[in-house]
């Protein structure tokens, strides 16, 4: 069955559901979230879809390389403290990547729910 929805639109709607597959406590570069989508080296989409719809999503939890807070500075500390709420850890300004880094490739929580009937 073909799509109706335009590369960039499917490009938007891939990023969107990565990001929402992050669980709680687990933080993925702008880079790990395009190359999971399926949109290697689209890190810039990435931020294009968070400045659009980040207060639908768990905006928070993407980071720039190295576990660096790339928001604007008002934003960076309520990053900073939503990321401490769900136990994430830092050394000094930079999330402990080693700790708390996503893998993909392994299924979240969310996706292993049964569903709900209605």
């Amino acid at each position: 069955m073909k799509s109706n929805l335009s590369k960039s639109d499917e490009l938007r709607l891939a990023i969107r559901q990565t990001i929402r597959s992050i669980p709680r406590g687990k933080v993925a570069t702008y880079g790990q979230v395009a190359e999971a989508a399926g949109y290697p080296r689209y890190h810039r989409q990435v931020a294009q879809v968070l400045n659009r719809h980040g207060e639908m999503l768990p905006w928070h939890r993407v980071l720039g390389a190295g576990g660096q807070l790339k928001t604007a500075a008002a934003s960076r500390l309520e990053q900073r403290m939503l990321l401490e709420m769900e136990g994430v850890r830092f050394r000094g300004a930079r999330v402990d990547m080693k700790q708390h880094q996503n893998d993909f490739s392994k299924p979240s929580a969310r996706s292993r729910a049964p569903r709900r009937r209605t």
